[in-house]
């Protein structure tokens, strides 16, 4: 088999092909994640009120409406909001958790069985979603969601462990950002697809679709993919050579160990972290809710629910794909430096997103203003993914899986906050309700974009190297020896 496939395969660059399949990963990823968003709002009771009703729109197709809920309001359950709120929080629950046991079992072991183990039993347990919600009601889903996130968990960090392993800098933008286009194309990938099976068959068909695809991926990921080049057996010399030469300063196959009080008191690090936790915000209440907005408040049907929830990712991804591409060529012509390129794209990813969702709001019932406005706010966000996802491997391709772990552990509390936040200011499903959801992502992305700016970096930090810091530090201690002996 390994010869057939170095006979075939070798021509391709495997760098792409991991790429390729690190993608989908996150596809898989956020898709299991992400489907019960819009699938909870035909799990449950809806609410209705009265047109008239002070903060609500008029229903589109009233009696439509109306007979499909005496059809299937027998196989919803009576979920207040505050518990949805619970059940859409308790995946990060247990994501916070795994985040760093993920960084260090890559970095010792290798991300490809990580990572691959992460998606393969996140699938499984998405398979047993049904079942589990039928015997155990919410308390059995709240507990399925936790051991989800806690598989899920270690998945990026192991992926960014293998990109650093795989990237080299002058395509860092480049690959980067098309692994982790994944995130918002999954979310498109979840809610399209979810509104169209959930209009065909019944909701337990969505959890058994997504389980199975995820599966399947990691059959193809066990055949294709490897740790580094150097393990690869069916990668040519000649890419082999260039990773080589490009990684090696930088990378090492077995670095030190992470050097804890460094890493935790770099200030670029830090900057990172808040970056990401105002992105996340944004990213995280809007992949989650905004379905439950479309079904509560705008009243969409379920099939419309999915194509409209999905549109925004759609603008995400391509405005991901022209800002990456940008911002390589950007640093390889040395129009700007790899800190100023990061810093342009989180504040685009920050300001607009705010202000556009915001003003989605103030549109009140005008739904094609409402979706165009969510639209171009989301298709923002995708200008931070260039910066804030790689900005971990410009400060240390040693330890990129670590730097990644801490950073997205602290976004991904953002996750289990946002959900709860929605459900306890949201009860009613009200427009004014719902605004003050969106002021506070708007005042979150501008003042985690504001610490960026001031102390965020885009050069290899000193402790990527302990032992050439060591050296350095060695050598400065016999200079100022000399210096005082003379």
């Amino acid at each position: 088999m390994i010869t057939r496939l170095r006979l075939c395969c070798a021509p391709i660059a495997q760098r792409w092909v991991f790429a390729l399949m690190g993608f989908l990963a996150l596809v898989m990823a956020y898709g299991m994640r992400v489907s019960l968003s819009i699938t909870i709002t035909e799990m449950v009771v809806p609410i209705y009120r009265n047109e008239s009703e002070d903060g609500t729109c008029p229903r589109l197709d009233e009696p439509a409406a109306s007979a499909n809920l005496s059809i299937s309001v027998a196989d919803r359950y009576n979920w207040s909001e505050y518990t949805q709120g619970i059940i859409l929080s308790s995946f990060y629950w247990g994501y916070v958790v795994t985040q760093m046991p993920g960084a260090a079992l890559a970095e010792k072991f290798g991300g490809k069985q990580t990572l691959g183990l992460g998606i393969f039993s996140t699938a499984l347990l998405t398979v047993m979603i049904p079942k589990t919600v039928e015997w155990g009601d919410s308390s059995g889903l709240i507990v399925l969601r936790v051991l989800m996130g806690l598989c899920e968990g270690i998945t990026l960090p192991a992926l960014n462990a293998m990109l650093a392993q795989w990237a080299p800098p002058e395509e860092r933008s480049k690959t980067g950002s098309f692994v982790f286009v994944g995130a918002p194309l999954g979310t498109v990938f979840a809610t399209a697809l979810s509104g169209l099976i959930l209009k065909h068959t019944g909701w337990p068909a969505v959890f058994y679709f997504f389980g199975g695809v995820g599966m399947l991926w990691y059959a193809v990921w066990l055949l294709v993919c490897y740790n580094t080049p150097r393990e690869h057996p069916f990668i040519s010399e000649k890419e082999a050579k260039y990773l080589e030469e490009q990684l090696s300063e930088h990378a090492h196959e077995n670095p030190p160990p992470v050097p804890w009080r460094h890493l935790l008191t770099s200030m670029p690090l830090w900057a990172l972290i808040s970056v990401q936790v105002g992105h996340d915000w944004g990213f995280y209440t809007i992949a989650t809710d905004l379905p439950k907005y479309m079904s509560s408040v705008l009243h969409f049907r379920v099939d419309q629910n999915g194509y409209l929830s999905s549109l925004p990712y759609i603008g995400m991804w391509l405005c991901c794909l022209f800002m990456s591409w940008l911002a390589d060529w950007l640093i390889a012509k040395e129009r700007m430096s790899i800190t100023v390129v990061r810093k342009v794209g989180t504040t685009i990813a920050s300001i607009g997103p705010g202000l556009f969702i915001v003003a989605a709001s103030y549109a009140k019932c005008d739904r094609v203003l409402v979706v165009g406005m969510f639209t171009l706010g989301v298709t923002l966000l995708g200008s931070g993914i260039p910066s804030l996802k790689v900005n971990a491997l410009d400060l240390s391709p040693n330890y990129a899986g670590t730097v990644m772990a801490i950073s997205n552990s602290a976004a991904a509390c953002t996750g289990i906050l946002t959900p709860y936040i929605v459900g306890v200011l949201t009860p009613n499903q009200t427009i004014d309700q719902w605004r003050v959801v969106f002021w506070i992502i708007f005042i979150v992305l501008a003042v985690t974009n504001v610490f960026y700016l001031i102390f965020a970096s885009g050069k290899i930090a000193a402790w990527n190297d302990p032992v050439l810091m060591q050296r350095n530090r060695e050598e400065k201690r016999k200079a100022l020896r000399v210096t005082r002996i003379t």
